[in-house]
């Protein structure tokens, strides 16, 4: 199990930044060999099942997530978003908190619990720094792009 997190400040309003990280399918073109789906209804709130496909073929697999908090932005106030990671192959969570920041830009703060089963404790160091890239890069993108 590895615990890390992410700041970025972005120059938007927080709604917006809220919708760039939240609009589930987004995450897919955001995150290498991944597949964003949402298997529930909308809008999304609290019991929203999405689910990430990892991979290439018969070497992938699915990190299914609930969410299980679902409190947007308004009038100023932070945004957060937490999700717990049912998967198989993945347990954990992810929260995402995005707070005003300084000259009107928006804060934001990704903080993830992640397992991956069968995945010895010996490799936790190599998972926490995959996961910080990986995600990294992901939240770079998704607050870039409209």
């Amino acid at each position: 199990m590895v615990t890390f997190f992410l700041e970025r400040t972005a120059p938007l309003p927080l709604e917006e930044a809220w919708r760039r990280l939240t609009e589930w399918p987004r995450h897919g073109g955001a995150v290498p060999l991944t597949r964003v789906t949402v298997a529930t209804p909308p809008p999304t709130r609290p019991g929203t099942v999405v689910v990430a496909r990892t991979g290439v073929g018969p070497l992938s697999f699915d990190d299914t997530m609930e969410v299980t908090v679902w409190e947007p932005p308004q009038d100023g106030a932070p945004g957060r978003c937490r999700l717990e990671k049912r998967g198989r192959v993945v347990r954990g969570w992810a929260e995402i908190d995005v707070r005003p920041g300084p000259g009107g830009r928006t804060r934001v703060v990704w903080r993830e619990d992640l397992r991956v089963r069968l995945l010895p404790g010996a490799f936790d160091g190599v998972l926490r720094g995959a996961g910080r890239y990986v995600f990294g890069r992901a939240v770079n993108r998704l607050l870039r792009r409209p």
